[in-house]
């Protein structure tokens, strides 16, 4: 997420840019792998858990509580939410949270991370290329970078998508020596849930800067052009209800009709019942009805 949208600064590569690009797209290529794996439901229900989880590490992790305070945890539950961002494969706390929290002061303005106005494929991943998006915005994260914990997952965040991936390789292995008809293996389960599932989160993470700032349906007067998108709700686990969130940035809660499906939220309010989280910030009553 850039300090400008600026289409210019693509081609300005730098060695540490190029480590900074190259895992993304080697994650890409390496999707085709599935052909070569096969797949097993063993492979496809580690999918489909790692994904999910993965999506909660980023909206309610890195979004709802890191980037947006909108309810309070204690320090190791922070932690393991934070991790799960990290699993994502979007890099540190840190990283992430300071360039959302300059997109939401420069929002469709002059100066935003990934607007729309400079094109669709830029505001979806053509930003990722400009050398601008490759530090941590320090002066953003002050609050987070006291945090030891955080620190240390924004310097070795690389070391617990490895540690997963050789976890899943254990896993698999293990998984065919004890049931040969499974049809499943080590590195099914490594491409399937450390490959595929980052590869797709990361489009369904990036569609609230492409998708929901040009598709979708408005109701409150704000100076962005945010829309709240079923599509995209139903994939984020409520992040879809981007426009709602744009003007109330502090809520917990992204849906505010009662059809506006927020699992995150739903998540949320359960941790909440359990005492795990609390202090769930939500808009006043007359804008949920």
């Amino acid at each position: 997420m850039a300090a400008g949208s600026d289409p210019a600064a693509v081609c300005r590569f730098s060695p540490r840019h190029v480590a900074f690009l190259v895992p993304l797209l080697l994650l890409h290529g390496a999707c085709g792998l599935v052909f070569v794996v096969g797949s097993s439901s063993v492979a496809l229900a580690v999918f489909l858990i790692t994904a999910i989880v993965q999506v909660f590490g980023i909206t309610a992790g890195y979004h709802r509580l890191l980037a947006h305070r909108s309810f309070k945890t204690s320090r190791p539950f922070q932690f393991i939410l934070a991790g799960f961002g990290v699993l994502a494969g979007q890099n540190g706390p840190l990283w992430w949270v300071g360039h959302h929290r300059h997109h939401h002061q420069y929002a469709d303005r002059q100066g935003d991370t990934h607007s729309p106005r400079e094109g669709f494929f830029w505001s979806h991943m053509g930003w990722l290329f400009s050398t601008r998006c490759v530090p941590v915005r320090n002066e953003r994260v002050r609050d987070l970078a006291q945090l030891w914990e955080l620190r240390l997952l924004e310097r070795y965040y690389y070391v617990v998508a490895l540690a997963y991936a050789l976890l899943l390789y254990l896993i698999g292995e293990a998984w065919r020596s004890a049931d040969v008809e499974a049809g499943t293996s080590g590195l099914q389960l490594v491409v399937w849930g450390s490959v595929v599932s980052t590869v797709c989160v990361y489009h369904i993470i990036w569609s609230a800067n492409s998708v929901c700032h040009r598709y979708g349906t408005r109701r409150f007067p704000t100076r962005d052009n945010s829309r709240n998108n079923l599509v995209v709700s139903l994939l984020t686990l409520g992040d879809g209800w981007h426009h709602n969130h744009h003007y109330y940035p502090y809520s917990a809660r992204h849906g505010l009709r009662w059809w506006e499906l927020d699992l995150n939220y739903a998540i949320l309010r359960l941790l909440a019942c359990v005492g795990i989280v609390w202090d769930l910030k939500v808009p006043p009553k007359d804008a949920r009805r």
